[in-house]
């Protein structure tokens, strides 16, 4: 498979600290792959990265083959790639609805069926329950949906997710993992930052383990149940 996402040597400092030093990886059309780490060892600065937010020192970041790297993060959005962030930062003053169509977008460079509002209410139907309520007004897992549907509103190709379920309640968890391996089963590809190994081993297609600003393996989730002391290691459970 030829790669949507394709990320070589990415190097990036905040000021004289340099916070990522060797970060490559590659992520194909519908395809699932996680960042693991501890906190504080690179997974959201190479997120930040992806999206303009953080300047890349060296290294490229290409979606479809063109380099996007020195770009400014709207110009890179409209090449199909989403972020639903780490906090979910939804708009507190905006209701439900009103979050969903802030940035919403259809350029028809996505794939399959076309998000809308039927559809992320059809998703996520407590969004819709709700969807008169302001965004400062919900529970965290709330918020993660609305968050995620914004995301969806966009039409995306690719869709990150920093923190996929932190700080969220079991039944919640449970209902964005199922989310997520929906969007799998629809071909929409997704990077996703957790700290539920087991959960990303179930979803995801490829891992990368990130350490000290590298990435110090890589495999898939076969490979990384059969090697349990990487987890031990890198991950620290």
């Amino acid at each position: 498979m030829s790669a949507y996402l394709s990320v070589e040597g990415l190097q990036a400092s905040y000021g004289q600290a340099q916070a990522l030093f060797d970060i490559s990886f590659d992520v194909a059309a519908g395809e699932v792959v996680t960042l693991l780490g501890r906190n504080g060892m690179g997974r959201s600065t190479t997120v930040k990265c992806l999206f303009g937010m953080v300047p890349v020192g060296a290294g490229s970041v290409r979606v479809g083959g063109t380099r996007v790297d020195q770009w400014p993060s709207h110009r890179i959005a409209r090449q199909g790639l989403a972020l639903v962030p780490e906090g979910r930062q939804v708009f507190p003053n905006l209701s439900v609805e009103e979050n969903l169509v802030a940035t919403a977008r259809d350029d028809g460079k996505g794939r399959g069926r076309r998000w809308d509002l039927d559809r992320v209410y059809a998703f996520f139907p407590r969004l819709k329950e709700r969807r008169g309520n302001l965004g400062s007004q919900l529970s965290g897992g709330e918020q993660q949906m609305l968050a995620i549907g914004r995301a969806l509103m966009t039409n995306p190709r690719l869709l990150v997710l920093d923190e996929a379920t932190e700080g969220l309640a079991p039944v919640i968890r449970n209902e964005i993992w199922r989310a997520l391996a929906e969007l799998k089963r629809d071909g929409l590809a997704q990077i996703v930052i957790d700290k539920n190994v087991k959960a990303l081993m179930g979803l995801a297609d490829r891992h990368f383990v990130v350490e000290k600003g590298c990435v110090v393996w890589q495999g898939t989730s076969d490979a990384l149940r059969g090697q349990p002391g990487i987890v031990h290691q890198y991950l620290g459970v």
